[in-house]
Formats: structure tokens, sequence, C-alpha cells
């Protein structure tokens, strides 16, 4: 198979990681969580007391900072390293994805994780799910896909996906409430908002389950080229 890059974006829960971490599998390729690389500078700025708001220490941070990302044959989690060390389990700490979220609009920060995830794709073939990957960081992706699904849809799945962790203590509404104000933010941030690309084919999961999902996109890719 040539090599290839496949950008897929979308709001919060609307099926995105699953689905491109299930795809790269199916096409033999690597995939790459977004999120998970600003876990890692977060995690970084915060074992290191550094101030995003500090340009200049922010600069010197983002210098020292590498990420390497190593898939998992046995599993669909990659093992994420930062400057040497395994950080898969704590860049999904409570505290760090909360202060990734924020740090995230950082022009800075953004800029140097678009580099890193450039180089990424120079020389293998990538999936990578985000919410300016088709947009920002790819805008001559091979393909492009933006996934949506009913609020609803994205509530009940965060709920069932905070039941099964054991993170019981938020309701439905409150959850419901957080997505909304999730998409509010993503949308409207002056940085990379969340917006479908042009030439993105959209698809909407509410009534999919991720074994759909990976297939209605794997065909359209398999029918496109010679795997």
């Amino acid at each position: 198979m040539k090599k290839i890059i496949v950008a897929i974006d979308g709001p919060a829960s609307s099926g995105k990681s699953t689905t491109a971490k299930q795809l790269a599998k199916k096409l033999n390729c690597i995939y790459v969580d977004s999120g998970a690389m600003y876990r890692a500078v977060a995690l970084f700025l915060m074992q290191n007391k550094i101030d995003f708001n500090e340009k200049k220490l922010l600069r010197k941070a983002l210098s020292e900072i590498n990420i390497e990302i190593i898939p998992s044959k046995l599993k669909y989690e990659n093992t994420i390293i930062l400057n040497g060390e395994d950080v898969t389990k704590k860049i999904r700490e409570p505290e760090i994805t909360s202060y990734s979220s924020t740090i995230a609009t950082n022009g800075l920060i953004r800029k140097r994780m678009v580099e890193l995830q450039r180089r990424m794709a120079e020389t293998q073939s990538i999936v990578m799910d985000g919410r300016d990957i088709g947009t920002i960081v790819f805008p001559n992706a091979d393909f492009k896909f933006f996934l949506i699904a009913s609020i609803e849809e994205r509530t009940k799945r965060r709920w069932l996906e905070n039941q099964d962790k054991g993170l019981s203590s938020k309701t439905f509404d409150e959850i419901k409430e957080e997505l909304a104000f999730r998409d509010k933010t993503d949308t409207t941030r002056e940085i990379s908002p969340l917006k479908k690309a042009e030439d993105a084919i959209e698809i909407d999961t509410t009534n999919l389950n991720i074994q759909q999902q990976v297939e209605e996109i794997y065909g359209i890719i398999k029918n496109e080229i010679i795997l």
C-alpha cells in the first residue's frame, strides 16, 4: 500500500478516536492520537511548574519536548513516550486531561504540535484524529472525514464511558451541558477552531456502532486505493 494520511475530525464523543484506532489497525498503519500529544505537553508543563502564559519559558520548554508514539501489536492503545519516559497512564489522569484542554488554545503549543505531527507522517502512513487535522495539520491529507452525532447520542456515549471507568458522579444532564459547552468552545476559539474541511466526507455516527463506522470509512478508502 502506498503511504497515505487519513484525517478524522469531529466533536467530543463523536466516535473519532475509537474509529481511528481500529481503522489504523485495519489499514496496517500508525494511529496518532493528537489529544494524547497535548496531554503529554500538559504533563511536562505541570511537572516542571511552567506557566504557559510566560512565552519565553514556554518556548524553551517546547524546544525540550520530544514525543514518540509507539504502536502496540496487542491492543488499540499506543504507548506515549515523553522525553524517553512512558507516560501513557499518567496523561490519562483527570487533572492532566483538564489542563490539556486549557493549553490546547495556545498558539505556540499548537505550532509545535503541528510540527511534530507532520514529522510523524513523513515516512509512514498514519491515521490521526482531532479537531483540526484536516484543516490545519494535514490540509492535503489523502482522506478526510468529519464525524458528527446528536448531542443526546454523544452524551449517552460519554455517560456509559464514565460508568465503565467507575466515574459515575456526573449526571446525564451535567455531561450533556459539558459537551455543549465544549462544542461552543471548540468551534468559536480563535486558534484552529473545530470545523469541517471543505473536502471532508461527513459521516453521521448517531445510529452507527464502532464497527459500522470503521467499515464505512474503510470501504471509502478501499475504493480509492489498492490495499
